[in-house]
């Protein structure tokens, strides 16, 4: 018999994998487990349907991340910070902190681990910060550290 798995099963194959398997563990143990459907017309068109869509939205994600490069470059990042009579700040301005201040100067939401500092910011300036957008596709941040009045 012929099943689509809806789950891995360990011995058999991963999900999404129309296997064949007799009619026996196909019927008492893959099916009532909801582990597998059964190859119909109708399963094989849906799980192509379901292929075909994860395509595309990885698709659209990999032409927004290549926007979102392109968009970064033009949105320098505004950090206050506190530092000491000579000009080195208290603590150092983190990940966060630049997603953070992204978030509410223009509205881009990126995670903090996507943001990578090669090194510390600990003074005021203006600093070229890597972010990685997913799909091998990457931007700068620029980001202007300015004192806290």
């Amino acid at each position: 018999m012929k099943v689509i798995l809806q789950q891995d099963v360990k011995g058999q194959g991963k999900k999404g994998q129309m296997i064949d398997v007799s009619d026996g563990y196909a019927r008492n143990f893959l099916l009532p487990r909801k582990l597998a459907l059964p190859a119909t017309t109708d399963t094989i068109n849906a799980m192509r349907v379901a292929e075909n869509a994860k395509i595309a939205a990885r698709a659209r994600e990999k032409e927004n991340a290549k926007v979102l490069a392109g968009k970064l470059a033009e949105m320098p990042v505004k950090v206050v910070a506190k530092a000491g009579a000579n000009g080195r700040l208290f603590g150092a301005v983190t990940s966060k902190e630049i997603s953070d201040a992204l978030k509410a100067q223009y509205g881009v939401e990126i995670e903090k681990n996507k943001i990578v500092q090669n090194d510390p910011i600990k003074s005021y300036g203006k600093y070229e910060v890597k972010c990685r957008l997913g799909y091998e596709i990457s931007g700068t941040i620029y980001v202007i550290v300015t004192e806290a009045k």
